[in-house]
């Protein structure tokens, strides 16, 4: 798959300005740094080296090694400090070289940042982001390819976000930077070389709303991050035979956009969720709950699908990596036996 060529990003035509979503990233860091001493970045090797995936790059030549800080390899002990810069005053972007590393910070993150408004009786704020570079497709192997961000939107408190374009990884990042509580922002590492229009300056792309990227009536398909290019490519092939999907993305996994995906659900009748976490216990059973438990149950002619990866930790063998996580053809076999009612 091309996700460089699929409709959810532009095409260079001149009078539109194309970045990479690291470079969207990278961007939305330096405009807020800027704009706000108080703006600080912190992580492993995110100083002179650029950052595992090379998304700060430069930025420690731009602000210095006061506000683009090198943490030694310690994610409880970083995330820590971050988060304790955050009650003083700072606004911390901390960025974990892998999502999977954030599990070394889970006191951190889950019984501070995300509890300490509530404890202290809103006395009290944590403006820290999470960079979570996450997600399978590298060859990285069972510890470093997952896909946990249902984890932490089981969380109150945090706000979980799944950018999929350069646009929306800039303005999400900029509206994360903006929020007074703590932001975990997902960025799946095959999404940092794409390409896609980027509005010059700050902008915010709100968080908790869904965006319908394709419209259709014969059923509804929400997916976020990678796998919303993966679902658009599939409703390509879909309309060929005169299936008309309707494609959301999803963006924000907490707060979840419950009136578009609703809407969309009554619309269709149909609804199938795609996400790279494993299917049990993930982002599609929430949705599917959700829908479940309002009126536009009702309105559903079919079961609702959900599409996961497999219950096991993600392998090593190329082939099987791809096998264990939905693929375009395994969303269009998915979205055909749905519409069919096959299901």
């Amino acid at each position: 798959m091309n996700v460089a060529s699929n409709p959810v990003t532009s095409a260079d035509t001149g009078d539109q300005r194309i970045l990479s979503y690291a470079e969207a990233i990278r961007e939305a860091m330096a405009l807020a740094m800027q704009a706000d001493p108080t703006v600080i970045v912190m992580g492993e090797d995110i100083g002179v080296y650029g950052g595992a995936f090379q998304v700060t790059l430069d930025l420690i030549d731009r602000f210095g090694p006061d506000r683009v800080m090198d943490t030694p390899i310690s994610e409880l002990g970083g995330a820590g400090v971050a988060v304790g810069a955050a009650l003083t005053g700072l606004k911390p972007i901390f960025e974990f070289q892998f999502s999977d590393f954030a599990m070394l910070a889970m006191e951190q993150i889950v019984n501070q940042a995300a509890k300490l408004r509530y404890m202290l009786g809103g006395e009290a704020s944590v403006p820290v982001v999470f960079r979570m570079p996450s997600g399978s497709g590298t060859g990285a192997a069972a510890q470093h390819s997952q896909s946990i961000e249902a984890w932490f939107g089981h969380v109150p408190g945090l706000k979980v976000l799944q950018p999929a374009t350069p646009e929306d990884a800039k303005g999400m990042l900029l509206a994360a930077l903006a929020d007074p509580d703590p932001v975990m922002i997902f960025e799946h590492k095959l999404l940092y070389k794409t390409r896609g229009h980027v509005p010059e300056g700050s902008y915010l792309t709100p968080i908790g709303k869904a965006l319908v990227r394709r419209s259709g009536a014969d059923l509804t398909i929400v997916a976020g991050s990678i796998m919303l290019h993966r679902a658009l490519e599939a409703a390509e092939r879909l309309a060929v035979d005169g299936i008309h999907a309707e494609v959301i993305d999803l963006r924000s996994i907490r707060p979840i956009d419950h009136d578009t995906i609703l809407t969309s659900v009554r619309k269709t009748g149909k609804l199938l969720v795609v996400y790279e976490g494993v299917k049990a216990y993930g982002v599609g059973a929430e949705i599917s709950a959700m829908v479940a438990e309002s009126d536009a149950f009702d309105y559903l002619d079919a079961p609702i699908l959900r599409l996961g990866a497999a219950d096991a930790p993600v392998p090593y063998n190329p082939d099987l990596e791809r096998a264990s996580v939905p693929q375009v053809d395994t969303i269009e076999a998915a979205a055909r036996r749905l519409a069919r009612r096959e299901v």
